[in-house]
């Protein structure tokens, strides 16, 4: 996963971002981003037009819409494989269909990236790290479908809605990719 190099590149890329905020997007936006908004929406006063250029590009092209979806570990390692997937399936099918009005689905189901979605598949531990992603994810206002399996009750994986790399990848970096 690539991470923002440093302030400027965040302050330049919300820059960006906020000039193509429509009315309705702004309204489905979380009040915490709108507040970040607000406060970094103008460029560092040190900050030459070159680089904010250069950089708006850069995060422009690398800021893509991502479905995040983390797997438990334990369940990989004694289920079936394909029982495994469908837990996935189901969290990342529930979490787009529980937003789809929202802006960002849309656009990550629009028949012109349907071809090109990005999905990173992670893992947790077990359930007690699961449930504590959820609640952490739950306290920042990031949409997510946390699947518990039935009859079972059994809390087996999450997905979050589509949302730009730069505004989630946060709250997955310190996970492990699924193998």
């Amino acid at each position: 996963m690539t991470t923002l190099q440093s302030p400027r590149c965040l302050i330049s890329h919300i820059t960006s971002f906020k000039k193509h905020l429509t009315p309705s997007f702004r309204k489905a936006l979380p009040s915490s981003l709108h507040l970040h908004i607000r406060r970094h929406s103008t460029p560092m006063a040190s900050t030459d037009a070159t680089e904010v250029s250069a950089t708006e590009n850069s995060e422009t092209t690398s800021d893509v819409l991502v479905q995040y979806v983390v797997l438990r570990r334990d369940l990989i390692d004694s289920w079936p494989l394909g029982s495994v997937v469908t837990q996935g399936c189901h969290a990342s099918v529930a979490a787009i269909w529980s937003h789809k009005d929202d802006p960002h689905t849309i656009d990550y189901c629009s028949p012109t990236n349907l071809d090109s979605m990005h999905k990173v598949t992670l893992e947790v531990k077990g359930e007690v790290q699961l449930k504590n992603l959820s609640e952490k994810l739950k306290s920042n206002d990031i949409a997510h479908k946390l699947w518990i399996e039935q009859p079972e009750n059994t809390p087996t994986c999450l997905a979050c809605k589509p949302y730009p790399k730069s505004v989630v990848s946060l709250f997955f970096k310190k996970l492990k990719l699924c193998k």
